[in-house]
C-alpha cells in the first residue's frame, strides 16, 4: 500500500466533509491486488490480474448518510468527493423519516495483519498454474475411478490493504492476504451426472496452498461422485435421525442464523436487496431451537477466510453468540443499528471494495463444538441418515423454510454407516430445524464461501463450518 499518501488523502477527506458540515466522517483507502489462473478441461484460461487503489468516504449530515468513492487519487479529487457526499447527505435528508444516529464506540487506534510466511505478492500465474496443473493430473482420463466431462479449476492469491480514518478519532491500517481454491466438478456415468463444486481459503500467505491440500481433496471429491452415481436405494421414508456433516452444520448455520441475525434486515433495509428476517427487533430472548442448539460468529479466528479482526467502522471484531443454548441471543450490528437498539457495535461492518458501503456482514459463522467424540454421534443413532455434502441448497427470503439436498449420504443403522443413499432431501423450517439438535461432536471443520449481500453486490469471503451435528426425530424427502 503506499502508505503515507493514502493516509494523508484519507485525513484531508474527513477534514474537507467536517468543514462542510458534516457531524461525521469517515475515509477508507484500499488497494487491491489479485492473481488468478484457470484451467477448464486442462486447458489454460487467461489469467486474472486486479490491482486497484481508490478511496470511500461516508458521511453524516443533517441526519442522513451520503457515500461516494473515487480511484483518482489526487488531493483535488479526493476533496471534491468529500464535499459531494456531504451534498449527496444534504439532500437525502429531505426525504428522510428518521434520522442515522451512530453508537458511542471510541474511536480504535491499531494496526493488524493476517499471519503469512510467503508473502502473496510473490505468487504468479506459472506456480498458480502449477497448483492446478498438479490438480488436474489425479483427476483426468478416468484417473478418479469416474469420468469427468467437466472439470474447472482455479487458484488465486490476493492482497488487500486499507487505511481507516473516522471523525471519532479512529485510525486503523490493515493487511488481509489470502489464498484459495475453487473448483467444478461433473462426473458422468451411464445415462447419470452428478456435479460438486469446491472452494477452500485462508487468510495467509502461500503456504495456505500446502496447508489446504488441493490435490488430495479434490481427488478424494470426484471419486465420491463416482459412488454417488452407483448409488440406487432412495432414503428411508419413516421418522429418522440425521447426522449434519460439518459442511451441513456450517451451510445451516449460515444461511438460517447468520442472515436472520443481520439487524438491517431484522430492521428492514435490506428488504428489496438480498432478503428479509423472519425475526423481529424484540426477538432477543426467544426460544429457536433445543439447548444444544448453539451458533456463532466470529471474525477474530486465525487463518480463517473471514477473518476481520477490526471492522471497516473502526471497531474491534469479538465472537458473536448468535443462537445461545436454545435462544435467540444476540443479531450482527454495525454502529447505525446499534445505536437503535441501545447496544454498542459488535463489528460486523464490512465493505469488499474501496468504492462500496460497509454493510452488515457475517464473517465465520459456524455451530458451536459438543461434547462428544465423532463415533459416539453415530453410536447414539439406531436408524438414521448421514448427510456427508450437498449438491444443493434453497431458502426463502425470510430464511424460514429450507432445503438441503444431500450429494454423498449414507444409510446409519444400529451406528453403524451402511450403503449409499441417493438424493436424501432434508426440507424444514428454521425452528424445527434447531428445535430438533440432539447432540454435536467435539470435532470441528470450515469450508470456504463467498457471501453475496448488498446492492450494489458485495461478495464478501467467510468460512461456514460446525461439527457432527445430531437431529432427532426427521422424515426426509427424496428427490
Amino acid at each position: 500500500m503506499r502508505t503515507q499518501e493514502g493516509k494523508d488523502l484519507a485525513e484531508a477527506a474527513v477534514s474537507v466533509a467536517q468543514k462542510e458540515g458534516a457531524s461525521y466522517a469517515e475515509a477508507r483507502v484500499q488497494t487491491t491486488w489479485e492473481r488468478e489462473f484457470g484451467l477448464k478441461n486442462g486447458e489454460p484460461q487467461p489469467s486474472f490480474f486486479v490491482e486497484g487503489f481508490g478511496i470511500g468516504i461516508r458521511v453524516i449530515s443533517r441526519g442522513a448518510l451520503g457515500f461516494c468513492a473515487t480511484n483518482d487519487m489526487s488531493l483535488r479529487a479526493v476533496k471534491e468527493v468529500a464535499s459531494r457526499a456531504v451534498r449527496l447527505a444534504r439532500a437525502s435528508a429531505q426525504v428522510l423519516r428518521e434520522p442515522v444516529l451512530l453508537d458511542s464506540t471510541k474511536g480504535t487506534r491499531r494496526s493488524w495483519a493476517a499471519q503469512e510466511t510467503r508473502r502473496v505478492e510473490n505468487a504468479d500465474p506459472a506456480w498458480l498454474q502449477g497448483v492446478l496443473r498438479d490438480v488436474e493430473g489425479r483427476i483426468a482420463g478416468e484417473r478418479a475411478g469416474v469420468k469427468l466431462p467437466g472439470r474447472l479449476l482455479y487458484a488465486a492469491a490476493e492482497l488487500q490493504e486499507r487505511y481507516y480514518v473516522n471523525s471519532d478519532g479512529a485510525r486503523v491500517t490493515g493487511r488481509v492476504p489470502r489464498v484459495g481454491f475453487f473448483g467444478s466438478l461433473t462426473a458422468i456415468d451411464g445415462g447419470s451426472t452428478a456435479q460438486r463444486h469446491i472452494q477452500q481459503a485462508e487468510t495467509g500467505g502461500l503456504e495456505v496452498m500446502e496447508r489446504l491440500r488441493i490435490s488430495d481433496l479434490v481427488e478424494e471429491e470426484a471419486r465420491a461422485l463416482g459412488k454417488v452415481l452407483r448409488a440406487r436405494s432412495g432414503p428411508p421414508t419413516d421418522v429418522v435421525d440425521v447426522v449434519l456433516s460439518p459442511e451441513l452444520s456450517g451451510i445451516a448455520a449460515h444461511e438460517s442464523v447468520g442472515h436472520p441475525q443481520e439487524a438491517d434486515r431484522v430492521l428492514g433495509r435490506e428488504g428489496a436487496q438480498a432478503g428479509e428476517s423472519y425475526l423481529k427487533a424484540d426477538s432477543l430472548g426467544m426460544k429457536i431451537g433445543s439447548p444444544e442448539a448453539n451458533v456463532s460468529d466470529d471474525p477474530t479466528l486465525p487463518r480463517s477466510n473471514g477473518y476481520v479482526p477490526v471492522d471497516d467502522e473502526g471497531v474491534p471484531g469479538k465472537k458473536r453468540r448468535l443462537i445461545k443454548d436454545g435462544m435467540i441471543n444476540e443479531f450482527l450490528h454495525n454502529r447505525a443499528t446499534a445505536k437503535r437498539f441501545g447496544l454498542k457495535s459488535n463489528g460486523a461492518a464490512r465493505s469488499v471494495s474501496f468504492d462500496r458501503e460497509p454493510i452488515i456482514r457475517m464473517s465465520n459463522t459456524f455451530v458451536e463444538p459438543g461434547d462428544y467424540t465423532t463415533d459416539e454421534i453415530f453410536k447414539d443413532v439406531k436408524h438414521g441418515v448421514y448427510f456427508k455434502s450437498y449438491t444443493e441448497w434453497n431458502i426463502d427470503d425470510k430464511r424460514l423454510n429450507q432445503r438441503y439436498v444431500g450429494l454423498e449420504a449414507y444409510l446409519i443403522e444400529r451406528g453403524e454407516l451402511k450403503g449409499l443413499v441417493k438424493s436424501p432431501v432434508l426440507e424444514i423450517t428454521t425452528p424445527k430445524l434447531w428445535g430438533s439438535v440432539k447432540a454435536r461432536s467435539r470435532h470441528m471443520e470450515f469450508e470456504a464461501a463467498t457471501c453475496g449481500k448488498g446492492d450494489p453486490q458485495q461478495g464478501a469471503p467467510v468460512w461456514t463450518g460446525g461439527p457432527e451435528t445430531l437431529l432427532a426425530g426427521i422424515r426426509l424427502g427424496s428427490r
